[in-house]
């Protein structure tokens, strides 16, 4: 198969259950009906909780729930993108932790050190993500080790830079993204473009489809000359790239920053892009499916939130959640596993 012929095919020239696909229009409109659906059921959830108490499902609560979906919006870009591939990145939790904490203590109140401190915490964050796509592609450590080492060491190295106390001082531009003016709340316009944006790269240019073709058939990539190492690397240093710019974001919405921030973020993370249409084997699915599974996450967890149930629950939730997800997707775990009985039979 050449580069031209998955290319014309907009990278997903055959889906992982063998479903050919002619038109681009017949492609991605399952994709765009599932982020559809999510959303509705989004919006049916809000509605139906107004029978809880009157501050439910009000315009302010729904403004709160987008606010809050944000964060995990820009992490499940990077989780999405790197799934796309066949992949998995379990260091972004430790990621968000430190793109927040070097914002804090980098950037802090100053306006000269936002100018400089927002490109290298993202180079940083980018570069660290670069590395685990190093390990993955050029090492073949699978991307589920590679990734839980990298957090690890990721965490540690963060707990004694600080250690244990982040020092330093909220921004106040990064604030004003979250803060209500006249025309609404900025952030709410920016998570709209940047929904759009992470669509468009994916579906609308060359690098997209390149990723979508190295997802669903690696080999055939390979052959076809796909640069499939530097496409590898180039896809973990985005979702760090992500993970960092959620850390910023998280401490100008709560003007501050923790050890634990970025913890909240990994399983959600998997499930909105889980849900959100993207298959676990790679080379299906669109952002605005993960954007839409972000909502959805949020307003389940706001709503059990504020009927005062244990933080358990929520986390019982996103696996049942991801245990749905990977049912309807059956297919695609069958597709998984002779993938990795094929890999084990190499070795």
């Amino acid at each position: 198969m050449s580069q031209e012929t998955l290319e014309n095919q907009g990278g997903r020239p055959v889906d992982t259950r063998g479903e050919a696909a002619n038109a681009r229009r017949l492609r991605f409109d399952p994709d765009f009906r599932n982020a559809v659906i999510l959303l509705g059921v989004s919006i049916a959830l809000i509605a139906a909780s107004r029978v809880l108490g009157p501050g439910f499902g009000s315009f302010a609560q729904i403004q709160a729930i987008l606010l809050i979906s944000s964060f995990l919006m820009v992490v499940a870009f990077g989780q999405q993108m790197v799934i796309l591939i066949g992949g998995l990145d379990l260091s972004i939790a430790s990621m968000v932790t430190l793109g927040g904490v070097l914002t804090f203590s980098w950037v802090g109140d100053s306006g000269t050190a936002l100018i400089w401190g927002i490109p290298a915490i993202l180079l940083i964050t980018a570069a660290i993500g670069a590395c685990s796509g190093i390990g993955i592609s050029l090492l073949g450590i699978p991307p589920f080790i590679m990734t839980l080492a990298m957090g690890i060491i990721l965490y540690g190295a963060t707990l004694g830079l600080t250690q244990g106390t982040p020092t330093g001082a909220p921004s106040p531009f990064l604030s004003s993204l979250f803060a209500h003016t006249a025309v609404g709340v900025p952030m709410l316009y920016l998570m709209v473009l940047a929904a759009f944006g992470g669509w468009f790269l994916q579906v609308r240019t060359s690098f997209g489809r390149k990723l979508y073709a190295l997802g669903t058939n690696p080999t055939a990539a390979h052959v076809a000359g796909l640069p499939v190492r530097r496409l590898t690397i180039l896809t973990y240093a985005i979702s760090g790239a992500s993970a960092g710019l959620a850390g910023m974001l998280l401490v100008g919405y709560v003007s501050g920053v923790t050890l634990m921030m970025g913890q909240s973020y990994l399983l959600p993370s998997v499930a909105a892009v889980v849900i959100g249409g993207t298959s676990i084997v790679g080379g299906r699915g669109i952002y605005l499916g993960a954007a839409a599974g972000a909502i959805l996450l949020t307003t389940l967890s706001t709503i059990v939130s504020s009927l005062g149930i244990a933080e358990g629950w929520r986390t019982i939730i996103y696996g049942a959640v991801i245990f749905v997800a990977l049912l309807l997707l059956r297919d695609d775990l069958h597709v998984l596993l002779k993938r990795n009985l094929r890999s084990s039979g190499r070795k």
